[in-house]
């Protein structure tokens, strides 16, 4: 059987009128970017504070940092997000009154950001420590040794050297995040996927709704790539990992 692809509908109107299909992707599209760019904040604060203080020499620290890491990192994203949305407001009185008061729509932003930026948080924490330790302890001696306070010598020695090392796989984390965003549809955010489901409902036309969906996907998660790709270029100092330490 031959499939008759009709790229026409997206120029056809919604059942609501006064919109057409394309819109709606497009609308889809500003909610996936939205809690993607936020929620990767979240990720790279929390992720690098984490993993920084998982090297450190105070043992209470760690064991919190590793708490955080293995807590956020085994729960699986669908879990965690149902969990933000539906469960802990539950025992969080102010922020379930909040969010009974509150536009649906805030709510479901609120949580998806910050299930997405605490799971991705926990991801880059991991690679944050791999990073710092990775690098010799004769840069952290030398920051010693010349009176640097050891805030100063992640400050100004570690972290810069540990972060170029690392930018690779932060540019998979950067990329996992924007397609992990779709998860939001779960709890009735209209982003990228929920609004290509919701296209293919009203037309019938699944095929045509979820390859413009992959295709967007795609272009948008190849731009981090090659934003990040441009970062790494721009930071990296020459000779240092080909060359080694």
């Amino acid at each position: 059987m031959n499939y008759h692809w009709n790229w026409g509908v997206f120029f056809q109107e919604t059942p609501e009128g006064g919109t057409q299909y394309w819109e709606m992707l497009v609308a889809g599209l500003g909610w996936t970017l939205a809690v993607s760019l936020v929620a990767w904040v979240i990720a790279l604060a929390f992720g690098s504070l984490i993993g920084t203080i998982r090297t450190t020499a105070s043992s209470a620290a760690v064991r919190i940092g590793n708490a955080w890491v293995e807590l956020f990192r085994n729960i699986p994203l669908l879990v965690q997000i149902f969990l933000w949305y539906f469960v802990i407001p539950e025992f969080v009185p102010p922020l379930k009154a909040w969010m009974i008061a509150a536009d649906p729509i805030q709510s479901q932003y609120l949580s998806a950001v910050l299930c997405l930026g605490r799971f991705t948080s926990a991801r880059i924490a991991e690679q944050a420590r791999a990073g710092i330790q990775s690098l010799s302890r004769g840069q952290r001696m030398a920051g010693m040794a010349m009176g640097l306070t050891q805030f100063q010598v992640y400050r100004y020695v570690l972290l810069p050297m540990a972060f170029r090392i690392i930018i690779p796989p932060l540019t998979s984390e950067a990329m996992n995040l924007i397609k992990n965003s779709s998860i939001a549809l779960t709890i009735g955010l209209a982003e990228l996927t929920f609004r290509a489901r919701e296209i293919g409902e009203y037309t019938f036309n699944f095929f045509e709704a979820f390859t413009a969906a992959t295709l967007v996907y795609i272009v948008i998660a190849m731009s981090a790539n090659r934003v990040m790709a441009f970062i790494e270029r721009k930071v990296a100092v020459p000779g240092y990992i080909a060359g080694g330490r």
